[in-house]
């Protein structure tokens, strides 16, 4: 069943070898700004596009909102959190620009991938603490602008950690930009993290990952739509019945997969009250959808990669129309 008419967004970062790296071709130039990635997004057929507006000028927000509103495109601004009171301004400044350019939600991230970043429970304590000051302190700045904040799960904190999170600002301009995939990473199952997040959901990050076991825990890697492991049509039911305006974006990362440590002590650090239980559940469902192989950038050339970048993200496109109910032409109605 189409999804109210809607076409499936894109995120900046499924660009992230042609955009992020700079990788760059012959057959494939480097975007020069975000105005070039706005359009390439628009062949692709794109309903809706996350992006970046640091260090724009007026007259280039005026740009992006102009092409964007001729072609039926809904931008989404993604900007940092307040660092601190200092910060403020910059973070004000980056709402406006938003605004200016057609923007009412705000995508951010607050860290990093928890496994990784942080030794002790002490730290991530820490940076926990200084997470929650970034959200108090942006939440006046989005209510006087009339925008909403989505703030992403991004391996940082398990889904009931970030619903307390948001539940203590007592907001309801803040909500969820709610990925697909990212609390596997944390073990948790993709439906339960959905289930849980779904009611704040502002805005999404829709992927699909394949699965690997490994010797330290198991491997996971973006593959287009359709194609690995996780229920999408379960995920975009839940997530539709709770919030019918969101707008599903596609990051397709197209890299090497990434570790997931979870057999080490290291990896548990952070959440010692953390059942052993949920490691033996997560390697199940990584056994029961394991993939034979997992992408790969090794031995690819500049051309090898992002003429697979492109690939995955048109055969993302199609996907979403033939399997997932997107629509694939602007609903002008």
């Amino acid at each position: 069943m189409p999804l109210r008419h809607k076409r499936l967004g894109l995120v900046i970062h499924s660009y992230w070898q042609r955009w992020h790296g700079q990788r760059a071709t012959a057959l494939r130039p480097r975007f020069e700004s975000e105005l070039a990635v706005l359009r390439h997004a628009c062949g692709l057929g794109a309903g809706s596009f996350q992006i970046t507006v640091r260090g724009w000028s007026a007259d280039f927000a005026d740009q992006m909102r102009a092409e964007a509103e001729a072609a039926a495109v809904k931008l989404e601004a993604s900007l940092d959190l307040p660092r601190d009171a200092a910060d403020v301004a910059r973070f004000e400044a980056e709402v406006r620009t938003a605004r200016r350019a057609g923007m009412s939600i705000l995508r951010t991230w607050i860290g990093g991938r928890r496994y990784e970043d942080f030794s002790t429970r002490g730290e991530f304590d820490a940076f926990k603490a200084r997470a929650q000051l970034g959200l108090e302190l942006a939440e006046p700045v989005v209510r006087r602008h009339g925008s909403w904040l989505a703030a992403e799960n991004h391996k940082d904190f398990e889904a009931p950690e970030l619903v307390a999170m948001l539940s203590c600002l007592g907001s309801d301009r803040i909500g969820v930009c709610l990925d697909f995939g990212n609390n596997l990473a944390l073990l948790e199952d993709p439906v339960a993290t959905v289930e849980t997040l779904a009611p704040l959901a502002i805005t999404t990050h829709i992927k699909d990952l394949a699965l690997q076991e490994s010797a330290g825990g198991f491997r996971m890697a973006e593959v287009p739509l359709g194609e690995g492991a996780l229920d999408l049509p379960r995920l975009l039911a839940i997530i539709e019945r709770a919030n019918p305006r969101v707008e599903h974006h596609l990051e397709m990362i197209t890299r090497d997969p990434l570790e997931i440590g979870c057999r080490s002590e290291g990896y548990w650090a952070t959440f010692p009250e953390k059942p052993r239980s949920e490691l033996e559940r997560a390697l199940a469902l990584v056994r029961a959808t394991q993939s034979d192989t997992l992408p790969s950038m090794d031995g690819k050339t500049d051309d090898d990669i992002l003429a697979l970048e492109e690939e995955n993200n048109r055969r993302c496109f199609a996907a979403a129309a033939a399997k997932l109910g997107f629509a694939s032409s602007p609903d002008r109605r």
